[in-house]
């Protein structure tokens, strides 16, 4: 079955695939990528597998990650086993034929890419990586593999938008105790001490102010889209049970 990810003008095959397309039921339907979840082991690899394939890529050059909502990153020279990803939140390689790939439900994947070096990245974004330095980690990473500032890109996927992402005082104090100027990425809550944040602009600002080439924000929001999107703050309010998540690879 062929399925179309989103994609961000990138200048390598790179796509945010949403949940659709794949294999798997009940509420891991039906293209959920995640490893550690409860899913069967063998439809999460034909789903990762389709998600590689759509790209053009090998789905046993496909690698992924422990994802611990940290900054470290990880450089790739040759593929792991699925599922034995090293614990880290994102990853880069100069290794054609490698591809990245990062799952969410409702944190932000980031894809970089600078084609003429030949590097490419992917960062899982949540808010604590985010504010821990994940993105500019990456983009160190890759300027060690021979990327350079102004020829790397980068695209900000699919995640919880500011409208439905209502936090608490404790993620409102940690950004701003990196930066006070970071109070512009939270509106006014709905409930008192509550506020709106804005990953996706707080992850582009961060992008912006490395001095990349560009940054592209894809603007979809996974919460309010269940048709698309696995989302982890609607599993949450909902009080369901365990849900997917969708992959968003890169590759040279």
């Amino acid at each position: 079955m062929t399925i179309a990810p989103i994609t961000a003008g990138l200048h390598v095959p790179h796509g945010f695939f949403t949940r659709n397309g794949g294999v798997s039921e009940g509420p891991f339907a039906s293209l959920n990528c995640s490893l550690s979840g409860q899913d069967d082991r063998a439809r999460v690899l034909e789903n990762r597998a389709r998600a590689a394939q759509a790209l053009g890529a090998d789905p046993a050059q496909l690698v992924g990650l422990t994802q611990v909502h940290g900054a470290h990153v990880a450089t790739v020279t040759t593929a792991w086993r699925p599922g034995e990803g090293p614990r880290a939140d994102a990853m880069v390689t100069a290794q054609p034929g490698i591809a990245l790939g990062i799952v969410t439900a409702d944190c932000a994947p980031v894809l970089f890419a600078d084609v003429t070096a030949g590097v490419i990245g992917a960062a899982h974004a949540g808010w604590r990586g985010a504010v821990g330095g994940v993105l500019e980690a990456t983009i160190a990473a890759m300027l060690a593999l021979g990327a350079t500032l102004k020829g790397i890109e980068a695209a900000v996927g699919p995640c919880i938008a500011q409208p439905s992402y209502e936090v608490a005082a404790d993620l409102r104090d940690a950004v701003l105790a990196h930066n006070q100027a970071d109070a512009r990425f939270f509106g006014a809550g709905l409930r008192p001490e509550r506020w709106q944040f804005d990953l996706a602009g707080y992850c582009a600002a961060r992008l912006a102010a490395s001095n990349i080439a560009s940054v592209r924000v894809t603007g979809h929001d996974t919460l309010a889209d269940p048709a698309r999107f696995f989302s982890h703050r609607r599993r949450t309010l909902a009080n369901a049970g365990p849900i997917g998540h969708q992959i968003s690879v890169i590759t040279l």
